[in-house]
């Protein structure tokens, strides 16, 4: 999940041997996370009915948003009012990480889903997390990956506000044609599963921290194991859709990440941003908010197969992700003055553990 600024503190003071073994061994989570997903996934397609009993009227496809809801709770949790207050003093790199975030994904996922031929819902799938904000985990691949995490965190604030208004807009216009779509229910839905939680979560933060340093401690492992868990219940859903196109979903979602951290962090060095903030736009990009995804292609589009693309996007963004942070954290940028001022709050939360690291995508 995002990680506010008790990370931005650490990653000042990330040196010498004792950091080093600190980033080490997150990206080493990082990579374990990626398996766990990996792993569920393979359960959801192989043991199918582990994930689509019914109970009592009860089945687990309900939970998917409640689960998406609890981890953008984890996230507000981690959000400051000055996260907001960042963007007046950094506009220049937050407006272009905001434009490559809505510009290139939803852009390129219609473009991967008409290059692969995937059939219309799941290439609408594929739009929806194109048209979706920043993953909730790419906070810590910026400090991994020794980036701007100031900027990281501000703009993965500022694309989850956006969203509602940004993700129905790009839908109607790229994926409108592909399956029915209501723009309004869907503007509807984003901000109850997704806003009203990270409002709750940053209230909490506000005006009850201690209670935040306390959640702090346990919500990257739910947040982890409800990522797993949506993964695995959609694949068990869409069994049948993954078996006839899998490969060329696979192929279309590595196209469609490779091309968000590509054109991110060139689109930002164009615009004369330095290394670590144009390291922070590429992995907003690239990372995506599959969680989101998800719910929305069961609970408004009611299509398991449009909710695969952000199945199968998910893990590979994370193993890429943590491939990307292994390859940038032994290259750190050169010291520049800082394009964002410094306004850690140092009242905030200590930076989490790093179990942090899976909090999902």
């Amino acid at each position: 999940m995002g990680m506010g600024h008790g990370l931005q503190n650490a990653a000042g003071s990330d040196a010498g041997p004792r950091a080093g073994h600190g980033t080490a061994a997150a990206i080493a989570t990082q990579f374990g996370f990626a398996a766990a997903v990996i792993g569920l996934a393979a359960a959801g397609f192989y043991l199918p009915g582990l994930f689509t009993w019914r109970w009592q009227g009860f089945e687990p496809r309900q939970a998917i948003v409640p689960l998406v809801q609890l981890t953008m709770l984890g996230m507000g949790m981690t959000l400051t009012l000055a996260d907001f207050r960042r963007v007046a003093l950094m506009p220049q790199a937050v407006a272009i990480g905001i434009v490559c975030q809505f510009g290139i994904m939803p852009l390129t996922g219609f473009a991967c889903g008409q290059l692969f031929g995937l059939p219309p819902e799941v290439a609408t799938g594929l739009v929806l997390v194109g048209s979706c904000p920043g993953g909730v985990t790419s906070n810590v691949i910026a400090y991994l990956a020794r980036a701007n995490v100031a900027l990281s965190v501000t703009m993965t604030a500022c694309s989850t506000v956006l969203s509602p208004l940004a993700t129905p807009a790009f839908m109607s216009l790229l994926a409108a044609r592909s399956v029915p779509l209501d723009t309004l229910s869907m503007l509807f839905s984003i901000v109850w599963m997704i806003l009203l939680p990270v409002a709750a979560g940053l209230a909490v933060n506000t005006l009850a921290r201690p209670l935040a340093r306390r959640c702090a401690a346990i919500l990257p492992a739910v947040a982890m194991i409800s990522v797993c868990l949506i993964i695995a219940i959609t694949v068990a859903l869409a069994r049948e859709d993954l078996a006839a196109c899998g490969p060329a979903i696979l192929a279309a979602a590595v196209c469609h990440n490779a091309v968000g951290f590509a054109l991110g962090y060139w689109i930002a060095r164009a615009a004369r941003l330095g290394v670590g903030d144009a390291r922070t736009v590429a992995i907003e990009v690239g990372i995506q908010n599959g969680g989101m995804a998800t719910g929305l292609a069961l609970d408004v589009l009611k299509s398991p197969a449009a909710a695969l693309p952000a199945a199968v996007f998910g893990p590979w963004s994370a193993l890429a992700a943590a491939i990307l942070a292994a390859v940038w954290s032994a290259r750190p940028p050169e010291p520049r003055l800082p394009t964002v001022p410094d306004v850690t709050d140092p009242s905030t939360p200590p930076p989490p553990t790093a179990g942090a690291t899976v909090t999902g995508g």
